[in-house]
């Protein structure tokens, strides 16, 4: 996961990939703790599929999260996969589902500090959407 994160961080969207096919038999972790690594590998692999311009199967990897509520409990990565889907319809073309993926992740994040970077960017990105 730490190798996918680094590739990830340097722009290298298909060496993460490649380095997360590792942690697939591992990715819905733990829940009895109260700190779990669960679905972070999937996020990862969803950001690094976005990376690497494959908007399919990144939208695909955030759903993962968003079917398993119960494991991603309050975890940032729950809202976090909305706006990754949210990308991810952009990047192939499916407007109507990336602008409910964004509302969503809005809902989630309607009482946050405005000037947090990532709300600022994905207010960006959705004014952008046709």
């Amino acid at each position: 996961m730490i190798a996918g994160a680094l590739a990830l961080h340097n722009g290298d969207g298909k060496r993460a990939i490649d380095h997360l096919a590792a942690s697939a038999p591992y990715e819905l972790g733990q829940t009895n703790s109260t700190f779990t690594f669960a679905l972070y590998p999937i996020y990862l692999r969803g950001e690094a599929y976005l990376a690497a311009k494959h908007g399919a199967e990144a939208a695909g990897e955030f759903q993962k999260i968003l079917d398993r509520a119960s494991l991603v409990g309050n975890a940032a990565i729950g809202a976090l996969a909305h706006l990754g889907l949210g990308r991810a319809y952009a990047l192939v073309g499916d407007t109507a589902k990336s602008k409910s993926a964004y509302q969503d992740f809005f809902a989630l994040w309607k009482n946050a500090d405005p000037d947090i970077p990532i709300l600022k960017q994905a207010k960006a990105e959705y004014a952008n959407l046709q």
